[in-house]
């Protein structure tokens, strides 16, 4: 093989230039044009992409092999010719969903959301219920109907220092995948995991934000001791885009093993007679905000 090709992978996008992390350090590249041509309904380069690259003379490179991806979190975004298929990180080895116990209160319909995603594209998800100083016995209750299901949560808070070391195990040595909404802490959560960690993405994340017309900064964040994060606020916008309504009842695990007890086949459990789901919520096996969150995701009203 040519001693000038290398494989690395992507931890920067900017405008077109992509950083390539290689056993010989960082390279800056571009995408080779024959690779362009082959665009398709989907992003054909993302961040967490392992790539082969060609060095060039003047330390830069080009991109000439993207190899096919074990994992991706993607989103649908609206173009004049349909739903684009838009990667917002390849290769992820966990979604870790960042949201607070209190201040804003914590908004588990969008949680719900994202578990469906992270279940319907295979990465393990986790829970970060932030803010425990200001969390009440009630919301504690809510969030520890999640592990049972197969969500693990970690309980923590920026402010005391509880719970950070267990977050931080758990991001050693993997990609993560970061989101939530604003206001949960998120920042000084980073900066708890590592000094200067939130202040970084704080960084980066503004610099977009200033100019979302022209300039897209995505980028990764290494961890001493081990591993990578990257801060995702495209993730609030993820939408089910490839998952019928029928299907939904799939993507809860406390409704799926439910499904083949109702007395009609096409049971959409909402006032349905011999339904099982809502005799399990009868029942209390089954959460009921969990089941209004199934319910308003399947009949379109998200909210």
């Amino acid at each position: 093989m040519d001693e000038k090709m290398v494989w690395g992978w992507i931890t920067r996008l900017l405008s077109g230039f992509y950083t390539v992390q290689t056993d010989q350090g960082a390279v800056v590249c571009q995408l080779r044009g024959r690779l362009k041509k082959h665009r398709s309904a989907g992003d054909i380069i993302a961040l967490g992409d392992h790539v082969r690259i060609q060095l060039q003379n003047d330390g830069t490179g080009s991109i000439e092999e993207i190899a096919p991806r074990q994992t991706a979190l993607v989103r649908s975004a609206p173009t004049a010719r349909g739903v684009y298929r838009q990667v917002l990180l390849a290769n992820p080895d966990q979604a870790v969903f960042v949201f607070a116990c209190a201040q804003p209160e914590p908004h588990l319909r969008m949680l719900d959301r994202f578990l469906i995603v992270s279940e319907q594209q295979g990465i393990p998800p986790l829970v970060v219920a932030n803010k425990l100083d200001l969390a009440t016995s009630d919301v504690i209750k809510k969030f520890e109907t999640y592990p049972p299901l197969g969500y693990p949560v970690v309980f923590t808070s920026a402010r005391t220092g509880q719970g950070i070391d267990e977050l931080r195990e758990r991001l050693v040595g993997k990609l993560s995948a970061l989101a939530g909404p604003s206001g949960v802490g998120k920042s000084s959560l980073l900066n708890a995991v590592q000094p200067e960690l939130g202040l970084a993405v704080r960084e980066v994340s503004q610099a977009t934000e200033k100019g979302r017309h022209t300039t897209v900064i995505r980028q990764l964040f290494p961890l001493e001791a081990g591993g990578y994060v990257a801060d995702l606020p495209g993730m609030r916008m993820l939408s089910l885009w490839d998952i019928q309504p029928e299907e939904l009842d799939g993507y809860f695990p406390e409704l799926r093993g439910l499904v083949q007890d109702c007395l009609y086949n096409d049971c959409n459990h909402q006032n349905v007679p011999g339904c099982a789901v809502i005799e399990a919520v009868n029942r209390g096996t089954v959460s009921p905000e969990r089941y209004e969150s199934y319910l308003r995701l399947r009949f379109g009203e998200e909210g």
